[in-house]
């Protein structure tokens, strides 16, 4: 068990310093100052449009999982109610052949 969590730190050691190297390389880049924050603008902004749009198929596909919920839910009560309605039936019929 030791050893996994040493390989998952390691990972996330890896992965940091990997995002270090690259916001040093682009600070250290050959393009000016302005070059660069703008470059990080806008790769910023795709980035954002991306999570955007993400989370809005995320909401519909979620929608979407809600409505079939309520109309299985809706299903099954009404299946439900019936089945309640035939037993009470059942139990008059019986309760009447009793009373004979």
């Amino acid at each position: 068990m030791g050893s996994e969590t040493g390989t998952g730190e390691k990972a996330v050691f890896f992965i940091l310093g990997a995002f270090v190297g690259a916001a040093t390389a682009l600070l250290l880049a050959p393009k000016s100052g302005e070059e660069t924050r703008k470059y990080l603008a806008a790769k910023a902004r795709e980035k954002a449009e991306q999570i955007s749009a993400q989370g809005r198929e995320l909401a519909e596909k979620a929608s979407g999982l809600v409505e079939k919920g309520k109309e299985y839910l809706d299903q099954q009560k009404g299946q439900l109610s019936a089945a309640l309605e035939a037993g009470k039936q059942a139990y008059r019929e019986e309760k009447e052949k009793a009373k004979v």
